[in-house]
């Protein structure tokens, strides 16, 4: 251990968060969660005995940073999006892929159930994850069914153990009925997704609510719903994405420089269109909030006036798009493509004040595809900081320019990620359509 790397570990905290392992040269060689940072970073130097793996990661390891959050469930979550973004070698060679899971619950169903699965599919139902750690999550989604009931599985009217233990939500003795059944589980669903604060604010305007109008049953479920989130927060919950720290994060603080923004975009928003020969054209909108994944607020087009011109495609879906006031705007778009389809988007955007950029590719979606950024010249925008993304010199293009990012940087990482993601979910939904029309 070096002595700077000694110094800094003295200062680990005493909360529980993300930590960041890196070699010599910064790259980040792993990606771990802890309940007290200080207790779990500390053992990868101690004279302990490690098993051979353990031992090699330790030896490359030469700086670490951390961002401590607020619980134990907000690090699996953030860790899950880090691994994600940074596909550090040490978690693909030290973890095993079937440990990530997701959790599942078809709200279409008349009588939904809450499960657990390793592959999301496209069938209408809500995902909410990744999460790496299955019996975690499977542990924090059961203490969650004692304030929130929940079947397991497929309803059948039978009444089981877990009906006498409260577990279920009783439609089978006639306790509650499928629609109040559901309205409690879109408040699982919401807490599960990270909207915690939000949640417990509308429970106590509820409980407050029902009281002074005498409907006392109602105001003591929001009550015992309050009271038992106000006491979870202080065991195992889920990701708070409102409100994890920024700040810390390297990516967005360098878009905010590079961009000149006012503050690190909080909500992005990407874009990719995917068709074959022009058929069964489709537009897919990804968000990521702080970061992080928010795959509820995901969003897929059927494209309606064009079938195989890409630029009419994305004018149309970045046209429908806008039309959603009900969905928040973003602080920044990212666009499958180049300075054609910057410009063609831009006269869409500028009343909104979203500023755009392209990734420019040549088709190439993978991690390891290198990343060229397209954005408006720096000459049209106003002074800023001089942007610490990149030591090279864009050359110039007309209202628009070029910047080659390093394959490894902060910004290169997030931005593979929410284009990789923008075209898994378009090519899912492309496919979608592709096997529902040889059915016809």
């Amino acid at each position: 251990m070096n002595e700077a790397l000694k110094q800094k570990l003295s200062k680990l905290p005493v909360a529980p968060g993300v930590y960041f392992h890196k070699n010599t040269v910064g790259e980040i060689i792993y990606v771990g969660k802890a309940a007290v940072l200080k207790n779990r970073v500390r053992q990868y130097f101690q004279k302990t005995h490690k098993d051979v793996k353990t031992e090699a990661l330790v030896r490359e390891i030469a700086d670490t940073d951390w961002i401590v959050v607020d619980t134990e469930m907000d690090a699996l979550f953030l860790e899950s999006e880090m691994i994600k973004r940074y596909m550090p070698k040490w978690n693909i060679l030290l973890r095993d892929d079937k440990t990530v899971s997701y959790v599942r619950i078809n709200m279409k169903d008349e009588v939904p159930y809450v499960s657990f699965t390793r592959n999301p599919m496209d069938d209408k139902a809500t995902y909410i994850g990744p999460f790496y750690g299955k019996s975690a999550v499977e542990k924090a989604v059961r203490v969650l069914r004692r304030i929130f009931p929940y079947y397991t599985r497929p309803y059948n009217g039978k009444k089981t153990l877990d009906t006498d233990l409260g577990l279920t939500p009783g439609i089978e003795i006639g306790k509650t009925s499928a629609k109040d059944y559901k309205r409690n589980l879109r408040k699982l669903i919401r807490y599960l997704e990270g909207d915690r604060e939000k949640l417990l604010k509308e429970l106590e305007k509820t409980m407050l609510n029902e009281s002074s109008k005498g409907n006392y049953e109602l105001a003591a479920e929001a009550r015992n719903q309050l009271f038992g989130l106000r006491e979870l927060k202080k065991k195992i919950v889920f990701s708070d994405k409102e409100f994890l720290d920024i700040s810390n994060d390297q990516a967005l603080r360098q878009l905010q420089e590079l961009l000149n923004l006012s503050e690190p975009p909080r909500r992005i928003e990407g874009y990719d269109i995917s068709h074959q020969s022009g058929v069964n054209t489709v537009g897919s909108m990804v968000v990521f909030i702080n970061g992080a994944a928010a795959r509820s607020e995901y969003r897929k087009f059927k494209v309606r006036t064009s079938t195989s011109d890409d630029l009419k495609s994305l004018r149309e879906v970045i046209s429908r798009r806008l039309k959603h006031k009900e969905w928040e705007y973003p602080d920044l778009m990212i666009l499958d493509g180049g300075i054609t389809q910057v410009k063609a988007v831009l006269p869409l955007v500028e009343q909104y004040n979203i500023p755009v950029i392209g990734r420019n590719k040549s088709g190439n979606h993978s991690k390891s595809a290198s990343v060229t950024l397209v954005f408006p010249k720096r000459s049209d925008l106003e002074a800023r900081p001089k942007s610490s993304s990149s030591d090279c010199q864009p050359p110039d293009s007309p209202g628009l320019e070029h910047l080659e990012l390093p394959s490894g940087s902060h910004i290169s990482r997030l931005i593979a990620r929410i284009d990789e993601e923008a075209h898994r979910f378009a090519i899912a939904y492309h496919s979608l359509l592709k096997r529902k029309n040889m059915l016809k």
